[in-house]
C-alpha cells in the first residue's frame, strides 16, 4: 500500500481509516496529518462554542431588556419626582391580622414630546382615567417636557386598557399602594399614608421611620376583635339618640396597651380625599373636653390618699354653694350631709367641690399634674390634644374642676388615670404598640394601694346602687362613673348639649380592663324618658360592649354573691346625720 500522501484530499473523511490504521501501526509519515486534522478539528469546535455563548448572551440580554425589566424613563428625565424608597413594612393588630399592606401597582407616565396628538391621546384616555378630565390630561400632555405623570397607581384593567390604545410616548413605572383591609375601623390609629408612601396621619405617620423600608410586620396593640365590637356599639348608640358623634377607648390595667380606640364619625383609609375634617378629627386622643362628674372619682382618691380624708368622713350638701355671681348645686340633690361613698354614689357636685378645699389648690393641681393632666397625652399618635387648664388657679377653678368643669383634658387622659386608680396605683404610658407579656412595663406609684381598693369599692357601688346601674353585667363585677357635662360656647354653657360618659373597669375585684364611652350631644328618646344623661346613654353600651368582648379577652364570670367578693368590695355608703370625724 502506498504510503504517500494523495497530491489531492477532496474528502477529509475517506482518509481517516487509512490514517488511524496507519497511525495506529506507529506510522511516522501519518502521524504530522493526522495531528494538523485533530488541530484543525479542536478549532473549529471552539470557534462553534465561542459563537454559541454569544449568541446566548445577547438572546439572553434582550428577553431581559424586552420582557423583565421595567421599562426606562424618557432619557431627558432619568429620575421621576418621587422617594427613593416607597416599601413600607405591613401593619398588623395584637393577633397578626392585616391592618395595612402595600401592593404593586403601575404608574402612567408620558414624553410629551413624542405623543403625536395630545388632543386625540387625552380624548381616547379620559374614559379609561376615570376622575381625570379630558381637558386636564390635554393640558399635561402638551406640556413642553419630556417627563410628566399622567396618572399614579393604576388598576390592572386600567393598564390593560391603556396599552390597548397603543399611543407612543404612554409608558408604565412600577409603584406601590398602600392598601388598608379594615377601611375605617381602624382609620383613626392606622391613618393613612400619601401618594409618595409617607405617613401623614396616625400611626403611619408616626411610625413612619419604622414602616418605611422595613420587612417585618409592626404589630400593634389593637385587638382587632375588640374594635369591631366598640365600634359596632357606638354607631348603634350615636343612632339611637341622634348624637353627632362618639368615641371609645379599651385600656389593659396592668400593662396600659390600648386594645381598642374608636372615634365617630370616621372616615375610609383606603380614600382618605373623601375625608372631611369632623371625620379626620379623633375625639379620642385629640378633642379636648369638660369631663364631668367622671372626675369625682379622681377627686376622691386624691382626698383619700391625701390622708385627710376617709371612708367614714362627710360634707354637708344640704344647701348650694354660693361663690360671687355663680352658684355650685347638685342635680337632684340629697339636701342633707352626704358621706364620701355617697358623695359618689349620688354625684354630689356640692360634696366634690368641698372635698377639693379641704384638700387645697396647691394639692390638687400636683395630684392632676402627677396624673399628666397638665400636658399632651404620650401616644403613637400625631393627633394629641393638649388640655386647657385654668390659669390663675382659684379657689372657684378648684371646685369646679373637683366636679369636672373649668378643666378640658382629652378622654385619653381620663382612661389613663382611670387605669392608676384601679390598678394598685401605678400610672404606665398607654401605648399602641403590642408589649412583650414576659415584660411588664414599669411605672410611677400615684397613690397608695389602699387608696386604689377604696377607689374600686366606690366604683363598684356606684354600679349596684348609683347612677351606673346600667352598666352592670352579671358575673362581671364592673365598675366606673357616670358623666354628664354641659358643653361650654364661650364664657356660657349650652344646657341642651350635653357630653355623656361613662368610665369603668373590670372586674373589679382584681381589675383588667379600663374602658371609657362617650356620646357627643345625644338627644333623649322614649325609651329614656327624654334623658340623655350618661347614666342613660353611654352606662348601657359600656355594659353591652363587655357583655361581648369579656369571652374574647378570656375574663371568666364571678359569683358576686361569695363570701371573698362581697369582703373586697362592700362598701358602707349611708350617712343619716353628720359623720362624727366630717371635716368642718
Amino acid at each position: 500500500m502506498s504510503r504517500d500522501v494523495p497530491p489531492a484530499v477532496t474528502d477529509l473523511a475517506a482518509c481517516r481509516p487509512q490514517m488511524r490504521g496507519n497511525a495506529f501501526r506507529g506510522g511516522s509519515a501519518g502521524g504530522p496529518l493526522h495531528a494538523a486534522v485533530e488541530r484543525g478539528q479542536s478549532r473549529l469546535v471552539f470557534l462553534a462554542a465561542m459563537f454559541s455563548l454569544a449568541f446566548l448572551v445577547i438572546a439572553g440580554r434582550l428577553v431581559d431588556v424586552t420582557l423583565m425589566a421595567q421599562p426606562a424613563e424618557p432619557r431627558a428625565v432619568q429620575t421621576p419626582p418621587r422617594a427613593v424608597e416607597t416599601q413600607r413594612a405591613d401593619i398588623v393588630d395584637r393577633n397578626g391580622t392585616l391592618l395595612a399592606t402595600s401592593l404593586p401597582t403601575p404608574s402612567l407616565y408620558a414624553n410629551p414630546k413624542i405623543v403625536p396628538d395630545a388632543a386625540e391621546a387625552a380624548r381616547r384616555l379620559a374614559p379609561i382615567l376615570v376622575g381625570s378630565t379630558e381637558a386636564e390630561l390635554r393640558e399635561r400632555l402638551s406640556e413642553d417636557r419630556s417627563f410628566v405623570w399622567v396618572r399614579r397607581q393604576l388598576t390592572p384593567r386600567q393598564q390593560h386598557d391603556v396599552i390597548r390604545l397603543g399611543i407612543p410616548g404612554l409608558e408604565f413605572q412600577r409603584d406601590e399602594r398602600r392598601i388598608y383591609p379594615q377601611g375605617r375601623l381602624v382609620a383613626h390609629v392606622v391613618g393613612f399614608s400619601g401618594i409618595d408612601q409617607t405617613g401623614l396621619q396616625g400611626v403611619e405617620k408616626t411610625l413612619d421611620g419604622d414602616i418605611r423600608g422595613a420587612t417585618a410586620p409592626v404589630q400593634l396593640s389593637i385587638d382587632l376583635r375588640v374594635q369591631h365590637v366598640l365600634h359596632e356599639e357606638l354607631r348603634r348608640t350615636i343612632k339611637e339618640f341622634s348624637a353627632i358623634g362618639g368615641a371609645g377607648l379599651i385600656l389593659d390595667a396592668h400593662t396600659s396597651e390600648v386594645l381598642a380606640l374608636v372615634s365617630l364619625p370616621d372616615y375610609d383609609a383606603n380614600f382618605p380625599g373623601t375625608a372631611n375634617p369632623e371625620t379626620l378629627f379623633n375625639r379620642v386622643t385629640l378633642g379636648v373636653y369638660e369631663m364631668g362628674s367622671v372626675f369625682k372619682v379622681l377627686t376622691a382618691a386624691m382626698a383619700l390618699d391625701s390622708g385627710k380624708v376617709n371612708m367614714a368622713s362627710g360634707y354637708d350638701a344640704s344647701r348650694p354653694i354660693q361663690v360671687s355671681r355663680f352658684s355650685i348645686s347638685d342635680y337632684k340633690g340629697k339636701n342633707r350631709w352626704l358621706s364620701l361613698p355617697e358623695i359618689i354614689k349620688y354625684s354630689s357636685n356640692i360634696g366634690a367641690a368641698k372635698m377639693a378645699l379641704d384638700i387645697g389648690i396647691p394639692a390638687q393641681r400636683a395630684f392632676l399634674d402627677k396624673l399628666g393632666f397638665l400636658k399632651a397625652p404620650h401616644l403613637e399618635l400625631p393627633e394629641l390634644g393638649a388640655p386647657l387648664v385654668p390659669n390663675p388657679w382659684r379657689e372657684i377653678n378648684a371646685m369646679t374642676i373637683a366636679f369636672g368643669h373649668g378643666i378640658s383634658v382629652t378622654p385619653l387622659h381620663v382612661v389613663a388615670a382611670e387605669a392608676a386608680m384601679v390598678n394598685g396605683g401605678i400610672m404606665r404610658r398607654p401605648t399602641l404598640l403590642k408589649r412583650d407579656p414576659a415584660h411588664n412595663p414599669g411605672g410611677v406609684r400615684v397613690i397608695k394601694q389602699r387608696t386604689s381598693d377604696d377607689i374600686r369599692r366606690l366604683m363598684r357601688l356606684v354600679v349596684t346602687d348609683g347612677s351606673g346601674k346600667k352598666a352592670n353585667v352579671p358575673g362581671y363585677l364592673v365598675g366606673g362613673k357616670t358623666g354628664s357635662a354641659e358643653k361650654a360656647a364661650g364664657r356660657a354653657y349650652r344646657r341642651k348639649a350635653l357630653l355623656s360618659s361613662f368610665v369603668g373597669a373590670f372586674p373589679m375585684n382584681d381589675p383588667q380592663y379600663v374602658m371609657l364611652v362617650m356620646i357627643d350631644e345625644p338627644h333623649g328618646t322614649e325609651q329614656s324618658q327624654g334623658y340623655a344623661t350618661g347614666g342613660w346613654v353611654a352606662a348601657p353600651v359600656f355594659g353591652r360592649v363587655v357583655e361581648r368582648i369579656a369571652p374574647i379577652l378570656g375574663v371568666l364570670p364571678i359569683d358576686e354573691e361569695s363570701p371573698q367578693i362581697r369582703r373586697d368590695l362592700i362598701v358602707q355608703a349611708s350617712a343619716p346625720g353628720r359623720s362624727p370625724n366630717a371635716p368642718r
